[in-house]
This record gives C-alpha cells, structure tokens and sequence, in this order.
C-alpha cells in the first residue's frame, strides 16, 4: 500500500510541476521575483502532499539565512533541495551541466542563476565555478552547494570536494552548514517513500578567514556529526 501511495505522490508531483510551469514561466519574463515565487509555492506543494499522501513530515531546525550567504548542504535526495528551496528567500545552487537543459527544472534554474559546472573535469569546473559566482553574485541571495558534489545516502561515505572552499574564500561571507536525514525517507532511484520526520538543520555559521585545510575539515566534521545524529533518530 506504501508503495502504491508512492507512485500516486510522484505522478502527482511531476503533473503539478508542469501545471505550475505553464502559470509562473509567463510570469518569469516579467520579474524574476515571479521566478522565486513560483519556486518557492512548488515545493511547498510537494512537502504539503508528502505529508498527506505518503506520511512524510518535513521539520526544519536552526534559523535559515536571509541574507547572502554559503550554505554548504548535505544531500541525500531531490527532497532536500526542495526543501531548501522552500525556505530559503531566494536560492541558487551549484549545479551539474547536465541539469541545465532539463526541462522546466533547466528553465528555472538558469532563470535564478544557478552555477553550472562541468563536474568531470576538475580544473575546468573550477574555473566555471569562479566565472558563475562573480557573474550571479546578489547581496540577498543564498548560494548552495552539495560539498560531496553527489548525493550520498545515509551511512555512505564520500570525499568532500575543494569548490565549498572556493566560493567561501571568493565571497567572504558566512558558510552555514545544513545536516539532514531525508535519504532514509526518500531514496535515490527508488519510488518507495517511507512516513516519518524528514529533518533539514541549519548548524551555526562556520567563522570567516580559514585556511583551506581547516576550513574543509570543520565542514565535514560539523555536517557529518550532525547528519549521524539526526539519522540515529530517525532509527531509534
């Protein structure tokens, strides 16, 4: 019965992107406040149906930043990006090339100025990453990257990448870090979504002016520990 549940949420949940597109693209090449908007009221929609048709609770801990800042996230699912997308007053993300022409995701994405790197070739995505932060730089937005680059599910293990360090050295701005445990809920390639309490934390803002080393060891210890204990929750 979970199962079946879960294929009526993703079916309805794609049809209602679509709908969605048709009313906030018009509105887009208006004001890209539109764009934000019809964003935000999307995912909305898909945390309202999750928790209705398949019993997935979402809880947001800490206190999400509103001004421009790093979030470097840990990323389990599409769950949590639609999550961040929920809360945060006006995300963009560090995103693989792959994605940017996709339909209605691409459209959005490129609308919001999200960054595109090629994520196959180190040195080229570095400097992609340096050209997509200068260029949709906004003292009000918040960039997100997934320091993995991947999603990674819960109990894998998987390097954290030097891009965090890039863009918190360019910006010079506060990284908050954000654990979660949404991969025990909403799987990757899977249709099953399991009912519980999909948790997104927002941990204290690492300090400004680290050297790389520390900088990169801070972040992986912080999202790391808290990322195991919010799924030591989840299975207590």
């Amino acid at each position: 019965m979970q199962w079946l549940k879960s294929l009526v949420f993703i079916f309805q949940m794609y049809l209602v992107m679509a709908v969605m597109s048709l009313l906030y693209i018009p509105m887009s090449l208006i004001s890209q406040e539109w764009t934000f908007r019809g964003i935000r009221n999307y995912c909305l929609w898909v945390r309202f149906s999750a928790h209705h048709l398949v019993g997935l609770k979402t809880e947001i801990r800490g206190i999400p930043p509103q001004d421009e800042v790093l979030v470097c996230s840990k990323h389990q699912s599409f769950f949590d990006i639609l999550i961040l997308c929920s809360i945060l007053p006006r995300p963009r993300f560090v995103m693989k090339k792959q994605l940017r022409n996709a339909p209605i995701v691409g459209y959005f994405a490129r609308k919001i100025g999200c960054v595109v790197v090629d994520r196959g070739k180190k040195k080229l995505a570095i400097n992609q990453l340096k050209q997509g932060v200068n260029t949709s730089r906004s003292e009000d937005s918040q960039l997100v990257i997934f320091p993995q680059g991947t999603r990674v599910a819960p109990n894998k293990k998987m390097p954290y990448k030097i891009g965090a360090y890039v863009i918190y050295e360019m910006l010079n701005k506060p990284c908050i870090p954000v654990a979660t445990n949404v991969g025990c809920f909403w799987p990757r390639r899977a249709i099953l979504r399991k009912p519980g309490v999909a948790v997104l934390e927002f941990l204290p803002p690492i300090e400004l002016g680290l050297p790389q080393g520390d900088f990169m060891q801070t972040i992986e210890t912080v999202i790391e520990e808290n990322t195991n204990y919010l799924i030591g929750e989840t299975l207590s």
